[in-house]
């Protein structure tokens, strides 16, 4: 799938302020990797805007942590 410039540089933006709700204690290796799979995800079905992006993100994140741990 092909996104626009501006589109990837809101997924970053989501992943980056998703990764910044991360407490320090809870940052484990491969957790930024699988939150950008998780942002990527929710843009492949459809999802678009910065807001709805880190919410799915967001939604998962205990789950992604628990996961790597």
């Amino acid at each position: 799938m092909q996104y626009s410039s501006e589109f990837v540089q809101t997924m970053r933006q989501a992943l980056e302020t998703v990764m910044a709700s991360v407490p320090a204690d809870q940052s484990v290796f491969g957790l930024k990797a699988a939150v950008a799979e998780c942002i990527l995800r929710a843009a492949a079905h459809g999802q678009t805007s910065y807001d709805g992006l880190v919410t799915s993100a967001s939604d998962q994140l205990q789950q992604i942590i628990s996961m790597l741990t």
